[in-house]
């Protein structure tokens, strides 16, 4: 009987404890799920460094006004200057002649004023061929103090590779005139990724170009970059610089018209942005010079004019390239339109705010220096389309206008009896 009670109740047990095995691996009803863990937050990538821009190439600007030592400079001997030293001014180089020389309204005053990228490079090669080696215009002539106690303007003896030639180049109305954009002319000067110069346009299809070719500024530091000995004491040329439409294609200009915030503010970004060019000039032998800000006539007589526009200069351009002792005429008009026989009122005024070296255009490398101011007068001779086509033989000392004119893409329009010599 035992037994069969003690049976009983093992299986009475095992009924009841089965039901909760059978559970046992089950989570319970009323009871969560363990949280998964979170996701692993998306790692988001640090954005790169932004590049350094490049060290500057360095750039060495000496004085050939100091023999070097020796008489001798890396290999080369050197000897005192004191003969004439030319001087060549040009207007902005054409880019793109089939949109200079289209047959509309403006060629014929291109192929007058202007010449061609292609021509520019054969110059180029011709006056270093030549044996010609560019000086800064700052260089050739000094202010200094007579006996009588007056400051005095005086030629200075350079001293150059023996052999060599000095040589000024200045260029005319580095402004990027609005009519020049569409004329086949680049836009403006930009920094490029190797910090040098470059130029920025449009091709004739409306592309973007950069280009260190299509510009004449761009194009001499390529020049002297490939032929250093063209310029010995790291000259390059004087930029003769208006106002009224900005500098170097920024307009940096005040509109004396109209004028609002949103325009001031457009004119302070494009100041800022001119800035570092400047600087870059400045740095690889470029110096600046005034050509008034309106590119106004000097021999008006018109007082009030010229003092308004000369300080306006002042205040928009030479505020951004620093002082200059350079001024040039603009037209090659003569202030008060005599500077050599006499000194007027505009002349005297001029000077009296630090103008020293003044440059008109002539028929020959012209210079004095007057004796009642301190002062110097100076005429340039002009590589364009009318002397290349009317004054061969006046340029054969720097080239031939023969080799250097292109007739395929210039319009017809003749050239002088002297090509026939």
């Amino acid at each position: 009987m035992m037994k069969k009670t003690l049976a009983l109740l093992l299986a009475l047990t095992m009924l009841l404890v089965l039901p909760a095995c059978s559970e046992g691996n089950n989570a319970l009803p009323d009871q969560p799920s363990p949280a998964e863990p979170p996701p692993a937050e998306e790692t988001v990538p640090e954005p790169p460094e932004p590049e350094a821009p490049p060290e500057p190439e360095a750039y060495e600007i000496s004085d050939p006004k100091v023999m070097p030592e020796g008489g001798v400079k890396d290999g080369v001997a050197y000897a005192a200057y004191d003969g004439l030293v030319e001087h060549l001014f040009f207007h902005p180089i054409i880019a793109y002649p089939e949109l200079a020389f289209d047959g509309d309204a403006q060629e014929k005053g291109l192929d007058d004023f202007m010449i061609t990228v292609d021509e520019f490079n054969k110059i180029l090669n011709s006056v270093y061929e030549r044996g010609y080696v560019l000086v800064d215009i700052a260089d050739v002539w000094s202010e200094t103090t007579a006996e009588a106690g007056n400051p005095v303007m005086v030629r200075n003896t350079l001293y150059l590779p023996e052999g060599k030639k000095p040589l000024i180049f200045s260029y005319d109305d580095t402004n990027y005139y609005p009519y020049m954009l569409e004329n086949g002319f680049a836009h403006k000067l930009v920094l490029g990724e190797d910090g040098k110069v470059w130029s920025w346009g449009l091709d004739p299809a409306g592309n973007e170009v950069v280009s260190r070719d299509l510009d004449a500024i761009p194009a001499l530091d390529k020049f002297v970059e490939e032929h250093p000995d063209f310029s010995p004491f790291g000259a390059k040329a004087c930029l003769s610089l208006t106002g009224y439409e900005g500098i170097l294609g920024y307009r940096t200009q005040t509109d004396t018209q109209s004028w609002d915030e949103a325009r001031e503010a457009n004119r302070q970004a494009e100041r800022e942005a001119v800035k570092p060019i400047i600087a870059e000039l400045k740095r690889t032998g470029w110096t600046f010079g005034s050509h008034t800000w309106g590119h106004i006539r000097l021999g008006s007589g018109n007082m009030d004019k010229i003092q308004t526009d000369t300080e306006k200069w002042l205040d928009e351009v030479g505020s951004l390239v620093g002082p200059t002792p350079i001024l040039f005429y603009p037209h090659g008009e003569r202030p008060d339109g005599n500077d050599w026989k006499q000194t007027g009122p505009a002349f005297q005024y001029l000077q009296s705010q630090g103008f020293r070296v003044f440059c008109s255009v002539g028929v020959e490398s012209f210079s004095y220096i007057k004796q009642d101011i301190c002062a110097v007068i100076c005429d340039r001779l002009h590589p364009d389309g009318t002397t290349l086509r009317y004054s061969r033989n006046r340029y054969l000392q720097f080239y031939d206008a023969k080799d250097i004119m292109d007739t395929a893409v210039r319009p017809d329009l003749g050239v002088g009896q002297d090509w026939n010599a």
